[in-house]
């Protein structure tokens, strides 16, 4: 049977196969989130300042740190699904009925669902709508048997029960200013609703569901956590210390927590460290940093806005008869043909299952800076399907600092061979004060270099140009003077990269106007000009280009003139080209950009820029 296949398809890379193993493990970083929020009266009469400088109530800075929370999810976290629950409400909209809990949601989407535009925008219009749709109520009164937060518990662990504990983390946050919700009872009753309370919270714990608590407060009203929240949340000693420690903080910038909840440390993928055979470590992979992209593109059905889905069916190119495994021929040295299905082939280049498998170790001195190709990523041991891995794990570690060793592991697939070196990491303090846990780190070698073969690049030091202690004084003066004090890559964000989600934004929810982007990386114009840096950077400009230096002029567009050897170039070649002709009968187009360059070079024109633009330069140049 001769089938007609795209070799491409057929030998394509197992990474960019969506049922591949690395896709599949993306499910392991999913997050299933459950926004509670109280809309009791107290949330709507205690205020706050804003960073504005203006008087909001709890519930409205709860409601934009919310909304805020969602742009940034559906550009970085987009295949994690949110669901927004109201509780202490008038109307109740619930699948199980329950009075005093609204869970929030727009048409065409399920309650726990990945975020869309229309909720984003129909969101935002929540504070003018709800007091109308939804209401406000105290849900734990005296006389009254209804328990709002047991409700609203009950509704958020059966919007998580989708999906899997193993393959996706669930979480309930709950925003509220109410540190005592039965302070009202007394009694037998509030005995009874507290522990059935507590009781609902724990079965969604068992469960696998996380809840945490997002405390508002204002300076002179103290959230107390001990009332209630610390033995419904399980905090006890220096959990609960640190906790109250950080009430204030919490609410001082509560889009920052909101941020930190939703991009905390997730498990990138599962792995095992086979050590021998029958012998292996279970291992959880952490990604430490990472760089941000634009997201992938999507195709759009132009009529329903949904996703598209491609479905390919293979067909016989004998009979024309589908057929359920293509199959792919090939010619021998014989000349007769070999049949195999895509399945084997897969088989035949498949020389790893995708986990680690350890090949030896070597000396931490053989290690050095330039093997590490890319961001390095956090291993540590789990006990979840491997029994006995973090005792293993414990044991290898020690014994790899006190050696001073580090690992060499295989890694990878067939067409896509790594060699790894795990680093064995003891417990760290940062410079902010948080202790990284031991662990190890996974280090990507290079795919030529065997380590025990590296050797170190000699260079004749009289090659190499040194400089002064003069020089080495100014510049360093010089860096003093710039230096920025508790400097952070944090603190700057990447322009075009806010610049692009800033026009999807603006397009998804039809906003008339773009939002503001600052460009954050710009210099310091008005700090650099300060005398001292001024005179720093011209000491040190003299002291290594001497008096005799003079800048080369800048263009209009502020990117360097060309320099002599590059004018010299571009005379010497001008004169091979009749540029009036060329401009005259539009033949400017046709030529390439470096030729193009030979002009500019040789009348001192900027040479920066796009062909069109080149061509403009020219031709204005030329007065046509």
């Amino acid at each position: 049977m001769s089938m007609d296949l795209d070799p491409d398809e057929v030998f394509r890379d197992d990474e960019d196969d969506p049922e591949n193993e690395f896709f599949k493990e993306r499910d392991n970083t999913k997050e299933f989130l459950v926004y509670l929020v109280d809309a009791s009266p107290k949330m709507f009469s205690s205020t706050c300042p804003t960073d504005d400088e203006k008087i909001a109530t709890h519930f409205q800075v709860a409601i934009s740190s919310i909304a805020q929370s969602l742009r940034t999810q559906i550009i970085n976290r987009s295949y994690d699904e949110v669901s927004i629950c109201f509780f202490n409400t008038r109307g109740k909209k619930n699948l199980q009925d329950l009075s005093g809990v609204y869970v929030f949601n727009v048409r065409e989407r399920e309650d726990l669902d990945r975020p869309t535009a229309r909720l984003i925008k129909e969101f935002d219009q929540i504070e003018e709508r709800f007091e109308k749709e939804i209401g406000s109520k105290y849900g734990i009164v005296p006389g009254s048997r209804d328990n709002s937060l047991y409700n609203a518990l009950w509704v958020a662990q059966a919007l998580l029960r989708k999906g899997s504990a193993k393959t996706a983390d669930k979480r309930i946050l709950l925003l509220t200013n109410e540190d005592d919700p039965f302070g009202n009872l007394k009694g037998v009753i509030k005995v009874d609703m507290m522990r059935t309370t507590m009781q609902r919270a724990k079965d969604a714990q068992d469960l696998g569901i996380t809840i945490e608590l997002l405390p508002l407060s204002r300076p002179d009203d103290e959230f107390n956590v001990s009332l209630f929240y610390a033995d419904l949340l399980g905090l006890e000693g220096d959990d609960l210390a640190q906790f109250k420690a950080l009430i204030g903080e919490r609410f001082e910038d509560l889009n920052d927590q909101l941020r930190k909840r939703m991009f905390k440390k997730r498990r990138v993928r599962r792995l095992r460290l086979v050590i021998f055979n029958g012998l292996s470590i279970e291992l959880n992979t952490y990604a430490l940093i990472r760089p941000t992209n634009p997201g992938t593109i999507t195709w759009l059905d132009s009529m329903t806005n949904l996703p598209l889905k491609t479905e390919r069916t293979f067909i016989c190119a004998d009979t024309a008869a589908i057929v359920q495994e293509p199959l792919k021929r090939f010619q021998s040295y014989k000349n007769e043909n070999v049949i195999f299905s895509v399945d084997e082939l897969s088989e035949v280049k498949r020389v790893s299952t995708g986990h680690l498998r350890l090949l030896g170790f070597k000396p931490l001195s053989c290690l050095k800076d330039y093997h590490n190709l890319k961001p390095a990523t956090f291993v540590f041991p789990s006990d979840e399907e491997v029994v006995g891995s973090t005792c293993l794990f414990v044991a290898l570690h020690r014994s790899m600092l006190r050696l001073k060793r580090f690992a060499v592991a295989f890694y990878g697939n067939s067409s896509h061979p790594q060699l790894v070196a795990l680093v064995a990491q003891d417990e760290v303090m940062t410079p902010s004060g948080q202790v990284e846990p031991p662990g190890m780190h996974l280090i990507y070698l290079p795919y030529s270099d065997d380590i025990r073969h590296v050797e170190e690049l000699h260079t004749d030091p009289n090659s190499v140009p040194h400089a002064t202690d003069d020089q080495i004084k100014k510049a360093s003066a010089l860096v003093r003077r710039i230096d920025l004090k508790d400097f952070s890559v944090w603190q700057f964000a990447n322009p075009a990269l806010q610049r692009h989600y800033a026009v999807l934004q603006a397009l998804a929810l039809d906003e008339d106007e773009m939002p503001e982007i600052k460009d954050e990386t710009l210099p310091d114009e008005e700090g650099m000009a300060r005398p001292g840096i001024v005179k720093a950077l011209e000491e040190f400009k003299l002291s290594v280009y001497g008096e005799n230096y003079k800048e080369e002029d800048s263009d209009i567009e502020g990117k360097a003139a060309p320099t002599r050897k590059r004018k010299a170039n571009a005379i010497k070649e001008y004169g091979n080209y009749e540029w009036a002709d060329l401009a005259d009968n539009g033949k400017l187009k046709d030529m390439t950009v470096v030729e193009l360059k030979y002009y500019l070079g040789a009348h001192d024109l900027p040479v920066s820029g796009k062909k069109e633009a080149l061509i403009s330069r020219i031709l204005t140049h030329m007065g046509k």
